[in-house]
């Protein structure tokens, strides 16, 4: 069913109302979900920050805390201003982040800006991230749509019984056995070697699983609900093709709620899987957040966990704006009764 065009009453228009172009309402409801995400970074920021101040004070020393007496940790601490109010701190921080500064690292790299760590992992994690993307896209939507054309049978009872382990099995124990078995029989390294490029293959699968389980799922129950709705049943009635009607109507509709998911799972695997590149020692931000923790380098420690928070976020809000864009049923008036 769709919707007419929002209507906007403007001053003095004797309570008439003109008609609101789409694009306006685009933008007004883009500019408003914007707001929405920066006030949700802002407060994730702060609970990541408070969090970790409650941290042990071991975090931000190095080695030699034992060989420090409390009057010389108090002075170590006081110069990096941890000793001030915790108000003062956040503003401190919020000061910094806004020129860029994420902090220096203390253990990891001992007085190395954390930005300069992070800078040569990233290109690690894209890399693995895209292709594991592209690999959940191509595999996960292609096993929805035969599973939903074979439902209940062959196809179908395959697909099912591979995203239940998926999904019950804990990944610690399938990764494991894909990287101390399946490197046998193939023959492929056990752990990752820029330059050997076999050793790009076995990560970048295990990447690729959790989500091929997950479009799957939602791509077969998604065009199954379609199946079963008047119209395609109209279409059908009327002599449109099975074919047609799958092409043209059921997967078309079926993929618009999937695309509110599509952001956010693209850039959380950019990140990089933590476990995975932590496996098979990936030089990417999810090994470096793994390291990091083992070593307690607290100002290391938030700035990932900061990236990863504004990653999801970033996502969502992207979802948001294309679940709009594909679906006019969608409507982003608040008198409209927006979602």
């Amino acid at each position: 069913m769709g919707i007419g065009p929002a209507r906007l009453l403007l001053p003095g228009s004797g309570g008439r109302s003109r008609p609101r172009r789409p694009a306006q309402s685009m933008l007004a409801y883009s500019l408003k979900r914007a707001a929405q995400s920066l006030i949700t970074v802002a407060i994730v920021i702060t609970v990541v920050f408070l969090l970790m101040r409650l941290m042990p004070e071991e975090g931000y020393f190095g080695d030699g805390y034992d060989k420090l007496t409390p009057a010389q940790r108090e002075v170590i601490l006081r110069s990096m201003g941890l000793t001030d109010p915790w108000y003062i701190q956040l503003k401190d921080f919020y000061i910094k982040l806004l020129h860029g500064d994420l902090g220096t690292s203390i253990i990891y790299r001992p007085k190395v800006p954390v930005a300069e760590i992070i800078k040569p992992k990233i290109p690690y994690s894209a890399r693995f991230g895209l292709a594991a993307i592209v690999m959940s896209l191509s595999v996960g939507l292609t096993m929805g749509v035969l599973q939903a054309r074979d439902k209940g049978r062959r196809w179908d009872r395959v697909g099912t019984t591979y995203i239940v382990f998926i999904n019950a099995v804990p990944a610690v124990v399938y990764l494991l056995f894909i990287q101390l078995y399946v490197t046998r029989g193939t023959g492929l390294p056990m752990l990752f070697d820029r330059d050997m490029p076999g050793s790009w293959i076995l990560p970048g699968i295990c990447m690729s699983l959790g989500g091929i389980a997950g479009y799957a799922m939602w791509m077969r129950r998604f065009m199954v609900d379609e199946l079963n709705k008047d119209y395609i049943k109209l279409a059908r009635a009327k002599g449109m093709s099975n074919t047609a009607v799958m092409f043209r109507h059921v997967m078309r509709n079926a993929f618009v709620p999937m695309a509110q998911y599509l952001p956010t799972t693209l850039l959380l695997t950019i990140a990089g899987s933590i476990y995975i590149e932590s496996l098979y020692s990936i030089p990417g931000m999810g090994g470096l957040l793994v390291d990091a923790i083992q070593r307690q380098d607290n100002p290391l420690v938030q700035a990932l966990v900061l990236i990863y928070a504004t990653l999801g976020i970033v996502g969502l809000f992207l979802g948001d704006i294309l679940m709009a864009l594909f679906d006019p049923r969608i409507k982003l008036e608040k008198g409209e009764g927006a979602r």
